[in-house]
């Protein structure tokens, strides 16, 4: 069982959104693990089979234990009934505490898909009694991850106004190397006149270390209010 898992529509977003997230928290001792939504292929350089290959280079540089692929349709993701079952099958099943999902306003339709099957699949996780007539029944016991958070991967030129932004300073050049491994993604067919991809990603993450005070930052937001035990942990 997991403490957190992360929904990505496909493979590649999770280190692009929250790759420092993810170290940070396993370094922390924490159960992590991310589900891709989708093969994430076609794509102009990239195939079903290089993609499988980056993925797995990716996620032994991030240090997963677990991640699997829900293997559903690349740009035509949609919240469907079926899709929320098999979401919620794997919510049930791995029982995480935290669910991260994209944030969801964007301007591709995979991502604001993928946001809106993580809240319904997340109160259908809870439901019991899904083996009525009539009803998809799920696997597992019934389970209720106490929120969902929201990482920024987006396609939509816009001033993020986050609700927190993480320190992953440590973690930068290790969150960078799990982007690389998707060289079919972001390195092959791209401009290499500066700045190129992998600069701009370093320049945002930086802007938001700025914000904080830090080297490098992530911004996540989250619809319900975030508690607090203390200020200890404010920087």
């Amino acid at each position: 069982m997991l403490d957190v898992l992360v929904i990505a529509p496909h493979p590649d977003d999770a280190e692009l959104g929250m790759g420092g997230a993810i170290l940070k928290m396993l370094a922390d001792g924490l159960r992590v693990g991310v589900l891709d939504l989708t093969s994430g292929e076609p794509t102009p350089h990239g195939s079903p089979e290089l993609r499988v290959q980056e993925t797995a280079a990716a996620t032994k540089v991030l240090g997963l234990t677990w991640r699997e692929n829900l293997g559903l349709p690349n740009r035509s993701l949609e919240p469907t009934l079926e899709n929320r079952a098999k979401l919620a099958g794997v919510i049930r099943q791995q029982r995480p505490k935290w669910l991260f999902a994209p944030y969801w306003v964007d301007a591709h339709p995979d991502h604001t898909a993928a946001t809106k099957l993580v809240d319904d699949a997340r109160f259908w996780a809870k439901l019991s009694k899904t083996d009525q007539p009539g009803q998809i029944e799920l696997p597992g016991e019934r389970w209720h991850p106490q929120r969902i958070y929201n990482y920024y991967c987006v396609h939509l030129k816009q001033a993020a106004q986050p609700a927190f932004i993480l320190d992953i300073s440590d973690y930068w050049e290790q969150k960078l190397a799990s982007i690389r491994a998707y060289e079919s993604q972001f390195i092959t067919g791209r401009p290499t006149e500066p700045p190129t991809f992998l600069d701009q990603l370093r320049d945002e993450a930086a802007y938001w270390g700025k914000t904080i005070g830090v080297a490098y930052g992530e911004p996540f937001h989250c619809r319900e209010p975030i508690g607090m035990s203390g200020f200890g942990s404010l920087i």
